[in-house]
């Protein structure tokens, strides 16, 4: 099947071209001007932009939490994102306490193989760190398995203190793997949290309350200083607060390996977002929405590459059914929010639109940088020999973010009401032609497991 994309405005990370590409069953062919090619299907980019497709790593479809599991499954989950145009996630399997990375890693095989639309990776999250973990590791990375996920939050669940954290990071600085850090003072949060609930305090603006970004900071330096101490890099995950983007700077101006990515939450809610009572729940995730005065700083860190990564942290739970568990509790609404498919077009209609970057760097942020981290030398970029993940984009489309016709299957959207400039058109999935407009043409299944290589540019 051979399809051509005519007449776009090719935009990469690092150029901006105009001109066809010809899609040659799952990669890209041949890219040039006015190219006289014969195609099963065309495409006519006019007036449109040509992007690689979005790559997602930080996604959590299937998530057991606090007694209930993260709405979107992979088969809806990959749906979304996909009209969303992103084409590749990586999700995070979890150890189970006292079992191996194996089990978890076959859990989650078992919920993706067959039923992701899209291709897919994994991480995997850590909550027991003991010798055989240790040599568990070496075996996943070998298996395309680089990344794996430990916490400084939630004790009793998957917290691990700073000497399983340090011998996690002395093992990936052998086999080549990344940590990746959920950085907040767990057990001082859950100190203030109790305090909080005992004064009287409830609601869900509480929970955000109860997080403080100088915990947030206080536990990126940490981890960053053990890195530094094991000879390893360490990537931050779904960094919020100024606190802890101050420490992520401080530490690359020195050189050392440290990477960190933020969310589209915390760019454009805010911890007002969780006020008006329960409806705040909607809002609840962790690290939680912060006060207006962080998001300025956190753009200014995507411009200056203190920032290298926009990700989601999807995680999606019913405000009906599923968040309302924590009625009465703010500690006991499940953490997390969907946004899988509007991460896109937030951050081209924030970023572009809004003036803080170029085109390119939206693709860098969306796209080159994800795949370039984490092992995916075939995408993230409209090459010839790369993956056909493609989105014919339109940037002048605009169109309103709400429930009523998102595709992710949970019953509300924190972005509810917002309008946004920018939308994804056409999708292509290793060649195939997933969302045509309005269309699906995608199927469960099509999307494979990506054997993640081990990234040097981290080092």
């Amino acid at each position: 099947m051979k399809t051509l994309i005519a007449n776009g405005t090719i935009v990469n990370a690092d150029a901006t071209t105009t001109g066809d590409v010809l899609v040659d069953g799952e990669r890209i062919a041949l890219i040039g001007s006015n190219l006289d090619v014969s195609a099963d299907k065309t495409v006519d980019a006019t007036g449109k932009w040509v992007i690689p497709g979005a790559i997602d790593v930080h996604t959590h479809m299937e998530l057991p939490f606090g007694g209930t599991f993260a709405k979107d499954t992979f088969e809806t989950g990959t749906r979304a994102a996909a009209f969303g145009g992103t084409t590749t996630i990586i999700d995070f399997a979890v150890q189970p306490r006292g079992g191996s990375l194996r089990d978890g890693l076959d859990a989650w095989h078992a919920k993706a193989d067959g039923n992701a639309t899209i291709d897919y990776g994994f991480h995997m999250i850590i909550s027991d760190v003991r010798d055989d973990v240790l040599a568990e590791m070496d075996t996943l990375v070998d298996e395309g398995v680089t990344t794996f996920k430990l916490f400084t939050a939630y004790p009793g669940v998957f917290f691990s203190d700073d000497g399983a954290i340090f011998r996690a990071m002395q093992q990936t600085a052998k086999n080549g793997g990344l940590i990746m850090m959920h950085a907040e003072n767990g057990l001082a949060i859950d100190v203030v949290a109790g305090q909080t609930f005992d004064a009287g305090h409830t609601d869900p603006y509480y929970h955000g309350t109860s997080r403080s970004p100088v915990l947030e900071g206080e536990a990126s330096n940490r981890v960053i200083r053990l890195a530094q101490a094991a000879g390893a890099p360490v990537y931050i995950v779904h960094l919020s607060a100024r606190h802890a983007l101050e420490e992520v700077r401080r530490a690359r101006d020195e050189g050392l390996p440290a990477f960190a990515e933020t969310c589209p939450q915390y760019l454009f809610l805010t911890l007002d977002d969780m006020g008006n009572g329960f409806e705040g729940a909607k809002f609840v995730c962790s690290p939680p929405l912060r006060p207006a005065d962080h998001a300025p700083e956190l753009w200014k860190g995507l411009v200056h590459d203190d920032l290298q990564v926009v990700s989601t942290d999807h995680c999606p739970f019913d405000f009906h059914g599923q968040k309302d568990m924590g009625m009465g509790d703010f500690r006991k609404v499940p953490n997390g929010l969907p946004g899988v498919e509007n991460r896109v077009d937030l951050m081209h209609d924030g970023g572009v639109v809004g003036g803080h970057f170029t085109p390119n760097r939206w693709v860098e942020v969306i796209s080159t940088a994800p795949a370039r981290m984490f092992g995916l030398p075939r995408k993230g970029s409209v090459a010839v020999g790369a993956d056909a993940d493609l989105v014919v984009y339109d940037p002048n489309r605009r169109h309103t973010i709400s429930a009523s016709t998102h595709h992710m299957d949970v019953d509300y959207s924190c972005y509810e009401g917002r309008e946004v400039q920018g939308g994804a058109d056409v999708v292509l999935s290793r060649g195939k032609v997933i969302v045509e407009g309005d269309q699906w043409l995608g199927a469960k299944g099509d999307g494979r497991f990506l054997k993640r290589a081990r990234s040097e540019y981290l080092r």
